[in-house]
């Protein structure tokens, strides 16, 4: 008889490409998922994987069940968080994703307050890039993610948590400028993260119309590393709000200048997906997000940023 286990393994060889590597994902052995994958074979009657010794590929047919079988698990996991829904409520557990580049910055104010409130509650963070988020939420793995909005997708749906306005950063001490505009980084030697992070193409977005001397890229995974660039005089960045108090320390060497009215930001939301059966919990949680925010969202030592 089909069993969801199955439909699990199969969904995860078809992401991972190879049983090595699904098996690890489903945290079962090799042996034991590749005997799964041959009893679905059978009990559909149809060959779903072709096998090589150097590499697997799902057959059309297995290409196109994969597809009917994340549907019908995505149903399951709707189906399950329903139930938690009406147990509690926020249920037993929620995993919540968030990006690099607000994580490490706004979740040590939220856990505990999220603690405190939902004590029973078993909260799972994944801390990824926005494509991988949003691929997590649309395949049911996440309940929910905080990055920077929009999102596209109509599929999902997003509360607005607050504004996190950009700065200006220089390991110039002698700069003389308090504020500038966005028109004054033409002169400027712009750093960014590696591609496929949201705040480097957020960076971009804000520098089309300045179009800057230079925009380098050093392959930067982090905030921290930028700025260690920046402190070391081979350019300048943009640093959001939310990350000046733990990454800019007042030893760094680093200044930070605020832009003049209106100053650039990114909006960061909560996004869940349209069909989810816990979006009150959603909105209830990002409630709670936006009141954290209110509460401690905001750099504590205004003389660190000029303006």
């Amino acid at each position: 008889m089909l069993t969801l286990r199955q439909l699990r393994y199969l969904r995860a060889l078809s992401q991972h490409g190879h049983f090595g590597r699904a098996a690890v994902a489903c945290a079962v052995s090799q042996p034991a998922l590749s005997m799964q994958i041959k009893e679905l074979e059978k009990e559909l009657g149809v060959a779903l994987v072709e096998r090589t010794h150097r590499e697997i590929r799902l057959t059309g047919e297995g290409r196109e069940i994969a597809r009917r079988a994340e549907a019908i698990l995505l149903q399951v996991r709707d189906l399950t968080d329903y139930a938690a829904e009406r147990r509690s409520d926020f249920g037993t557990s929620l995993t919540l994703g968030v990006i690099p580049t607000v994580g490490p910055y706004f979740l040590p104010t939220v856990l505990p307050r999220l603690q405190r409130q939902y004590p029973k509650l078993e909260l799972r963070l994944h801390e990824t890039r926005t494509e991988t988020l949003i691929e997590g939420l649309l395949a049911g793995d996440l309940d929910a993610a905080i990055l920077a909005l929009p999102i596209p997708d109509t599929s999902l749906e997003s509360m607005p948590l607050f504004e996190d306005r950009f700065l200006f950063v220089t390991g110039d001490e002698t700069e003389p400028r308090r504020s500038l505009r966005l028109e004054d980084l033409q002169s400027e030697q712009l750093l960014l993260l590696e591609e496929g992070h949201c705040l480097r193409d957020q960076a971009l977005a804000l520098c089309s119309a300045a179009q800057p001397a230079a925009m380098r890229r050093f392959g930067a995974t982090s905030l921290a590393t930028l700025l260690q660039m920046v402190a070391s005089g081979y350019g300048t960045t943009l640093v959001p709000e939310i990350a000046v108090q733990a990454e800019v320390r007042p030893q760094s060497g680093l200044r930070l200048l605020r832009f003049k009215t209106p100053e650039p930001s990114r909006t960061i939301g909560l996004t869940w997906r349209a069909t989810s059966p816990r979006k009150p919990q959603m909105r209830k949680l990002g409630l709670l997000l936006k009141e954290t925010w209110r509460d401690y969202g905001t750099v504590p030592d205004r003389r660190r940023a000029a303006g």
